[in-house]
């Protein structure tokens, strides 16, 4: 089974599924292509039917799409519990997840991740401050108080145990770092979105993600 992802300092799409498969303890390897050169983007042409990464190579097929291979993931590993089992939190952890997946377009334009702002790394940048960014934090803050104040006693994370959604906001939580962006002027007056964005933070995972990213070529 073989993952393939784009460049690790940037590539947040790439981060999700990878993260998804660490959890799963999946036994997979990971091919790494420079989607920002023109070798890489020939090479992607020929691996990828959407032109995109990441993608997920097995049994002979490839998924594409880090919620499709997500969704794999939950199907073949089950006893990794990728979704809360409480039913009505299930259904509001895809909702969150399926929000992220397809949502926050100022937040992903304005604190973009690329090459010239890594999501690991020493550097920092001035949050912007367009409204449209603010909109897209009021939501974000609005969702994982909510869901956490509802759902996460269990633990840290969004709906306590860590799930899909905890997955898809983690770049967003390096996004947040990245910007030096202040919760608590989004709405966030009890700390409770710090908290969750703090615990995606410290995920051994994204250690080990970020450790291999710095690694020099």
């Amino acid at each position: 089974m073989e993952l393939i992802i784009g460049p690790r300092l940037y590539s947040t799409w790439s981060l999700r599924p990878w993260l998804v498969l660490k959890r799963c303890k999946a036994d997979f390897t990971v091919r790494e292509i420079d989607i920002y050169s023109p070798a890489g983007q020939a090479e992607l042409e020929q691996v990828s039917p959407s032109r995109l990464v990441p993608l997920l190579k097995v049994e002979g097929e490839t998924i594409w799409d880090s919620m499709a291979i997500s969704v794999w993931c939950a199907e073949r590993y089950p006893e990794a519990n990728l979704w809360p089992a409480d039913a009505h939190a299930r259904w509001l952890a895809r909702s969150a997840a399926c929000e992220m997946h397809g949502g926050f377009m100022a937040l992903r334009t304005d604190c973009g991740m690329g090459p010239d702002h890594t999501m690991v790394g020493p550097d920092r940048a001035p949050a912007p401050t367009g409204e449209a960014v603010a909109r897209d934090l009021r939501r974000l803050v609005d969702l994982w108080s909510g869901m956490r104040t509802r759902f996460g006693a269990a633990g840290p994370f969004l709906f306590g145990d860590w799930s899909v959604p905890d997955a898809f906001f983690t770049p967003v939580a390096t996004r947040i770092r990245h910007y030096q962006i202040d919760l608590a002027a989004h709405g966030d007056s009890d700390g409770l979105a710090r908290a969750y964005v703090e615990a995606l933070l410290a995920q051994p995972d994204l250690a080990t993600w970020a450790a291999d990213a710095l690694k020099p070529d």
